[in-house]
Formats: C-alpha cells, sequence, structure tokens
C-alpha cells in the first residue's frame, strides 16, 4: 500500500514540477527540489575545491571571474524582465579556475562555476571564456541537473528514488549528483537526454553572453578551435556532447536570434 501511495506522490510532484525552460520555453518535469539541490552543491563545490589546486592572481583567473560576473548580472536582469527570476532564487554565484590540463568547466546548482586550466588555450579571450561560461550558467538556470538526476534516480534505484534522496542523501545519490552536474561521466541511456540539454545550453548561452555584451558570432570559432584540438572525437550517438560539426551549424542557426541580444559595451 505505501508503494502505491509514493508512486501517487511522486506522480503529484511531477505534475507540480512543470515548468518552462527561459529562452527556449521546452516544457520541463523536475521531481527533485532546488534549494536540496543548492544544499547539496555547496558541500561538494567545497570539497573539490579543497582537492584541487585553485588558481589566483592569475589573468586567466581574473578573466573568469569577470566573465562570470557580467553574464550573471545580464541574466539575472532578463529573468527579472521576463517573470523568471525564481529561477535564480538564492543564487550565490562563484567562479573558480582550477589548475587542472582537462578540457572541461562545469556549473553547479546555486551557480557554482569552475574552469580547468586545460580549457583556458582553446578560449584564447575573453569572448571565447564567455562563449564558454553562458554556457555553463545555461545549464544551471535550466535546471539541467535536476532533471537528468531526476531520471537517473527512476532509473536507476528504484521506486522509492525520490524518498532516498530526499530523507538520506545517500553515497548513490552523492555519486549521482556530481555525474548530474558534469563532475564526473556518465554513460548509457542517459546519453540522449544530455545532448538535448546541450544543445538547449548552446542555444541559451548565445543569448547569455550576448545579454553581456560579448559577441555571440565568437561561438562557432571556439567550437572551431575543438574540433581541431579533438581530431579523433568520439562519433555522436556515443558522446554525451553534440559531435563538432552538429554544434556548429546549429549554432550558426540560431546565430541571427542570438545577434538579437547582442549591444557591444
Amino acid at each position: 500500500m505505501w508503494k502505491v501511495l509514493l508512486t501517487i506522490e511522486v506522480a503529484c510532484l511531477c505534475l507540480m514540477s512543470c515548468s518552462k525552460v527561459p529562452v527556449t520555453g521546452r516544457r520541463q518535469m523536475n521531481m527533485l527540489p532546488e534549494n536540496m539541490l543548492m544544499d547539496m552543491s555547496l558541500t561538494n563545490y567545497s570539497n573539490f575545491l579543497k582537492s584541487h589546486k585553485v588558481v589566483s592572481g592569475s589573468q586567466h583567473a581574473a578573466m573568469v571571474k569577470k566573465t562570470g560576473s557580467r553574464i550573471s548580472v545580464a541574466v539575472e536582469r532578463y529573468l527579472r524582465k521576463k517573470g523568471g527570476h525564481k529561477r535564480v532564487k538564492g543564487y550565490k554565484w562563484a567562479f573558480n579556475l582550477v589548475q587542472d590540463n582537462t578540457v572541461n568547466a562545469w556549473c553547479m546548482p546555486g551557480g557554482k562555476v569552475v574552469f580547468y586550466t586545460g580549457i583556458m588555450p582553446i578560449a584564447k579571450t575573453e569572448t571565447g571564456v564567455a562563449v564558454v561560461m553562458g554556457h555553463e550558467i545555461a545549464h544551471a538556470v535550466a535546471r539541467h541537473g535536476n532533471e537528468r538526476m531526476s531520471q537517473g534516480l527512476a532509473l536507476q534505484m528504484g521506486g522509492i528514488a525520490l524518498a532516498v534522496a530526499l530523507s538520506q542523501k545517500s553515497k548513490e545519490t552523492q555519486a549521482l549528483f556530481l555525474s548530474a552536474y558534469g563532475v564526473g561521466s556518465a554513460v548509457g541511456v542517459m546519453l540522449p537526454f544530455s545532448r538535448k540539454h546541450e544543445a538547449e545550453a548552446d542555444k541559451m548561452g548565445l543569448v547569455f553572453m550576448a545579454l553581456a555584451g560579448y559577441d555571440p558570432r565568437e561561438a562557432p570559432k571556439f567550437w572551431q578551435r575543438m574540433k581541431a584540438r579533438s581530431k579523433g572525437s568520439p562519433p555522436e550517438f556515443l558522446s554525451t556532447h553534440p559531435n563538432h560539426g552538429t554544434r556548429i551549424k546549429k549554432l550558426n542557426d540560431y546565430m541571427p536570434t542570438a545577434l538579437k541580444y547582442y549591444k557591444k559595451k
């Protein structure tokens, strides 16, 4: 009987959690309370920074902080105008660069961003950093990690996954959290879902960097550089990220829309 009640409870929660993603208008369902994920991010972000060398005082570190601050301010202003300010309620933005040759960056709930030094030679300029920053901030604003965790809990942990996640915050939930926000890696049934999020974050990222006064036309150039560096990248169906050629085409297709938001500062 309790399983039936729990199923009904989860179904009701899903219905109540339907919302629209800013910019794209896509409807989504997030089963987990965002404030719970923000609490988890505080712990995980702090632990990550303690276990990695945080770069400070360098030109690149200053660039990451400046770009993050500029875009986050522009995004919050945009959301207020659109009545979507609750999307970033309670966010305490943080932008850090860590010493790691991995070509990566990610953003946890509440606006906790990390750039790895390995991505800076590909970004090259402040506008290049804005391409990545806009994309990562878009993941957080769109609550993609919540969607991925919701799906992952349902797939991996069975019918009582939601109750377990909310009450115990077990090691499995922590691992899923890190994977959902790009800190780890995931292979399998969640891949198509992740590619959808990547494409959505690309569109939103173009708009977000444009709102902050960064030229969105730098985005295809950034991914051209990424493509040149990757060389033997895996085929699209085996990657959580879109094929570079596909990504560049879609960015160019969406560029006329993004440029409507661009005012050079």
